[in-house]
């Protein structure tokens, strides 16, 4: 494998154009159709709030000894080797001290022990992400995107017991791996895939050809998950493919603004001979696999999230008592009072969501792609909130740099470099936006079964008419039903305290599937181009999500006598409040809203209406002559 700083070639020359129709299609065909478990968010979307899914909430209060020894190993690792400013500063991983992690399994946290691995759960992994996420980002990113995204995961999940035995005891062991997707010219629409690979003329290899873009530890990685399109079918496959053979070539290493030891590569392709039996699962099902393994795979950035979150948190509480101003610690001051609150109650809420989910990806007993999604989406955008409030109440020490702060003379607060290593969180493994179109395109998948011949563009007059009887068969008494549930709510008395807000969620939830249906019959074919419109929806399902996790939460906690149960419950109570006045003013904006306003005017920017705003100031006398 060579290095070289050349830069990558673009695709725009030779890149695949394709239709929007063919686009959506490749994204249907790709996505998991069926609901073979049962799934809360989902059935909010639907107006149903089915509490009993995640209540009680699944905790654990004890661990195996062997997680307990090793997770005791690895915090000594972090608090006594492993230093975060150092790899900061130099922008390098120290790999002697990589060359610990893997001695100690922390590549194979999650790889069944029958191939080497630790052979830890879902539950266990998060635990550790957590760990990591309050303590350096950038090892989070090499050991998450080699276990969440990279060879293990895809492999545990869709390969062969032959690929098993050949790499997962690799991987194992600590060779690195990656995952390569994106593309110069390909994000989010795989459509254009142009990395290609067909069949030898022999059967025995796959011929790979192409460029692959921000593959996270790619100049590290002895290993890839390679997606690539047939050039005979135009169907995508995942491969494994090692960086050792010829034809690999990494020629840049990717440098960005945050998570300066990133070990990110753009990876070029030439003739690569892969072995046909490094296919994983069956051909064409490429895109199937990459967005099952992001069920789990999701996971660690929101508990990593949570660790940063519970580490701004005694930051602020530490400053909040400390600085004195106007005679009173900061703390006591309304106007941070009310920012700490929220700090103290939305961390709160976001533990409780990614660790329910991380309890039920254990016993599979629900499909959780949707909750998946939410944690990811919900609890990145909360952790840079979480980190700017955090910076604003520390003021200038926010923003001076660790090494600044600790050269002369006070505590090294790490805020500066942590809001660096978290903005990528909102973009990494599915950006917000993706994920708030993902998600919605759930929200109204039963109205496409049920009522797609209405909003297809390419439905004739003929299926229109054709599928009018099911439809006025099936909204006769869904529809009414959804306002029969607001207006009859039940009580919910037997949960005390937590009755007005479970009350509240029951409401909201049917209103939730109402409010998706009026826009269906609304906008037709033109709703998948109303984001802002589902996007608010999907907000609101996120916000009914976190509060009956959080509600759950509380009540286990004080079912089962935690000492912390009265806290707890006065934090989810807090959230609760804080997060009705945000579906409230989601459920106002669906209708009152400047969406229309908002797309003539970027309309208008394009055009290039308005550079006369882009224009930079000139001197008096310039203007004159």
């Amino acid at each position: 494998m060579s290095t070289t700083t050349e830069r990558p070639q673009s695709a725009q020359s030779d890149g695949i154009q394709v239709s929007a129709e063919e686009a959506r299609a490749l994204a249907e065909e790709s996505r998991e159709a069926d609901w073979v478990n049962p799934s809360f968010m989902k059935e909010l979307f639907l107006g149903n709030f089915r509490f009993d899914l995640i209540h009680p909430y699944p905790e654990r209060t004890e661990w195996r000894p062997e997680f307990t020894e090793f997770f005791d190993r690895f915090s000594a690792f972090l608090r006594d080797t492993w230093d975060p400013v150092e790899v900061d500063a130099t922008g390098e991983y120290n790999m002697d001290h990589v060359a610990e992690l893997a001695e100690m399994g922390a590549f194979g946290i999650k790889i069944p022990k029958e191939y080497g691995g630790l052979g830890f759960d879902q539950l266990e992994y998060a635990q550790v992400m957590e760990l990591i996420g309050c303590y350096d980002g950038n090892l989070g990113a090499l050991l998450s995107a080699h276990q969440s995204i990279g060879v293990p995961q895809p492999l545990k999940l869709f390969g062969s017991e032959e690929l098993k035995k050949a790499y997962l005891p690799r991987c194992a062991k600590g060779e690195i791996s990656a995952f390569a997707l994106t593309e110069p010219e390909v994000g989010s629409d795989p459509a254009r895939l142009t990395t290609s690979v067909r069949l030898s003329e022999d059967g025995q290899h796959y011929i790979l050809n192409g460029t692959k873009l921000w593959c996270t530890n790619g100049t590290l990685a002895s290993l890839l998950v390679v997606m690539a399109k047939h050039e005979e079918s135009g169907k995508i496959s995942a491969f494994v493919v090692e960086t050792a053979w010829e034809g690999v070539e990494v020629r840049h290493r990717c440098r960005f603004m945050g998570l300066k030891a990133l070990a990110n590569a753009v990876i070029r392709f030439e003739n690569v001979k892969i072995p046909v039996g490094n296919l994983i699962g069956k051909e064409g099902r490429g895109l199937k696999i990459a967005l099952t393994t992001l069920n789990d795979g999701r996971l660690s950035i929101p508990n990593s999230c949570v660790g940063m979150a519970k580490a701004c948190l005694k930051t602020v509480r530490q400053w909040s008592t400390e600085r004195v101003q106007w005679g009173v610690p900061i703390g006591k001051h309304e106007s941070l009072a009310h920012k700490i609150s929220d700090i103290a109650s939305i961390t709160f809420a976001m533990e409780s969501i990614v660790k329910l989910t991380s309890y039920l990806a254990n016993d599979k007993k629900l499909d959780l792609r949707l909750e998946s999604a939410a944690c990811k989406e919900w609890n990145s955008c909360h952790g840079w909130n979480i980190i700017d409030e955090t910076m604003q109440i520390r003021g200038g020490r926010g923003y001076e740099t660790e090494i600044s702060l600790r050269e002369r003379g006070e505590k090294p607060v790490p805020v500066e470099r942590c809001m660096r290593d978290m903005r990528i969180n909102k973009i990494f493994e599915g950006s917000s936006e993706i994920m708030h179109l993902l998600m919605a395109r759930e929200a109204v998948d039963k109205h496409l079964s049920v009522a797609g011949a209405l909003v297809d563009p390419k439905s004739t007059l003929m299926d229109k008419i054709k599928a009018l009887p099911g439809i006025a068969l099936f909204y006769a008494t869904w529809y009414p039903g959804r306002w029969l549930k607001s207006l009859f709510t039940p009580r919910y008395s037997a949960y005390g305290r937590w009755a007005p807000h479970l009350r509240f969620i029951h409401r909201a939830a049917a209103r939730l599937a109402r409010e998706s249906f009026h826009g269906m019959a609304l906008y037709r074919e033109k709703l998948e181009r109303k984001q802002a419109f589902l996007f608010r929806l999907v907000d609101v399902v996120n916000e009914l999500f976190a509060m009956s996790a959080t509600i759950a939460r509380a009540i286990a906690l004080e079912k089962r006598g935690a000492p912390e149960a009265r806290q707890a419950a006065e934090l989810a109570d807090a959230f609760c409040r804080r997060s009705r006045r945000v579906v409230k003013q989601r459920f106002r904006e669906v209708w009152r809203n400047d969406d229309d306003t908002k797309v003539k005017i970027t309309r208008s920017v394009m055009d290039g209406a308005f550079e006369f705003l882009e224009a930079m100031p000139r001197r008096l006398e310039a203007e004159e002559s």
